[in-house]
């Protein structure tokens, strides 16, 4: 079983922030995998599916971002899955706007959404896709920067990189996060 996560705030408000841009990567699967995001509970709003023979969770936690864990936990522990099986998504303002990064395991890097699945997964050592939203400009606080919409460029530029994010869960299914990883941080 995976279980794959975007990171989010929900709210109509919320979306094309940057700080949503785990919940893009969730829809772009939902709809590829044929997945509808059809279950409201758990914290979350969740649809359940199979791709090559493995049952697959999408989430998005409908806890606002400095939760998220709450849900994360509750998904893992109602259908018995393990924190190898879990991929999360989420922004990373240590990345230029348009980068990738998967990693197995780190920090949370100051981000209230990882802090909060750390804690509730009680262990760093999980996979995840950051997705560079990078630093805010002079003089532009980091709360209304990630909350704040991509300009028309870079929102061009993140409709792909979401697309290259869903790849990159789409390739886990048939190798090894490892593999993937090695493949998607060239």
């Amino acid at each position: 079983m995976k279980l794959i996560v975007g990171l989010g705030n929900p709210g109509k408000q919320y979306d094309k922030t940057r700080h949503n841009i785990g919940f893009e990567v969730i829809d772009i699967l939902s709809q590829r995998l044929d997945i509808p995001l059809n279950q409201a509970k758990l914290k979350g709003v969740f649809g359940t599916g199979y791709v090559n023979g493995e049952k697959v969770f999408l989430l998005k936690p409908l806890t606002y971002m400095n939760l998220s864990g709450e849900s994360i936990r509750a998904v893992l522990d109602y259908f018995d899955l393990k924190a190898d099986e879990l991929v999360v998504i989420y922004d990373d303002l240590d990345l230029p706007v348009g980068k990738i990064r998967l990693r197995q395991k780190g920090s949370a890097g100051g981000h209230n959404g990882i802090k909060s699945t750390i804690a509730h997964l009680g262990t760093q050592k999980f996979n995840r896709i950051k997705v560079g939203i990078d630093r805010p400009p002079s003089g532009v606080k980091v709360p209304d920067y990630v909350l704040g919409r991509f300009t028309n460029e870079e929102q061009e530029m993140m409709n792909e990189v979401s697309k290259r994010c869903a790849d990159a869960c789409e390739e886990w299914f048939k190798k090894p996060f490892l593999q993937v990883m090695n493949d998607f941080n060239q």
